[in-house]
């Protein structure tokens, strides 16, 4: 069985790999014979579609999967025959970063039929996850629609896939030295109490998720 991680994040270390990491390890844990592999997008140089649709060209040799040869071609190849992927990713303007975004396109889309029902013809229906970190509170989030406004991809993973399961994580910590940056709306002291109380108990739901995927 193998199982990954996609970091959404350029930082390998911080907030979004973190809890990555996390659930992978919860994974380890329900299966110990499991492969995980964390791996991160910003690692490779790749575009979003470029609609060439030869995913979509009838008896094409890439009929079905992306027909793009860069560094991202044997990444998606690896992820089409996963048991189980967790997305993550950090919260820019109230979505997913671009290099998640430009990854889904090229992972999705070629799943997608244009039948009258919009079928998937993924190779496999692994299950999913999304995990989100963001610098805000959980009550801003709520206000500002942030779960409405990232449920699109999950729509689409769901259809294709599974429906995922979701993890937000709120407030995180953004800076090793707040005081080297203009950070006015936030209180590096209340951060650090976040970070020292809360992202323990977010890691834990990481791994607890990591645990049912490998479960399930």
């Amino acid at each position: 069985m193998k199982y990954y991680a996609v970091n959404g994040s350029p930082r390998k270390k911080h907030n979004t790999a973190t809890v990555l990491a996390k659930a992978l390890e919860g994974v380890a844990a329900a299966q110990p014979d499991a492969q995980t592999e964390m791996l991160h997008l910003y690692d490779y140089t790749y575009k979003g579609c470029i609609s060439c649709f030869e995913c979509k060209r009838i008896g094409g040799k890439s009929y079905g999967k992306c027909a793009v040869k860069d560094e991202l071609a044997p990444v998606l190849e690896k992820l089409s025959l996963a048991d189980g992927i967790i997305f993550g990713s950090p919260i820019y303007f109230k979505g997913i970063t671009g290099e998640m975004r430009s990854f889904f396109e090229r992972f999705l889309f070629p799943y997608l039929v244009y039948d009258a029902t919009y079928s998937s013809i993924a190779p496999k229906k692994m299950k999913t996850a999304f995990i989100y970190t963001m610098n805000v509170t959980e009550a801003f989030m709520r206000s500002m629609d942030y779960p409405e406004h990232l449920s699109g991809m999950e729509y689409f993973t769901g259809r294709m896939l599974t429906p995922p399961s979701v993890l937000y994580v709120n407030d995180t910590y953004q800076f090793m030295d707040y005081s080297k940056y203009k950070v006015e709306c936030f209180s590096e002291e209340a951060k650090l109490k976040r970070k020292n109380e809360e992202f323990p108990k977010d890691c834990q739901k990481a791994f607890e998720m990591g645990m049912a995927m490998a479960r399930s």
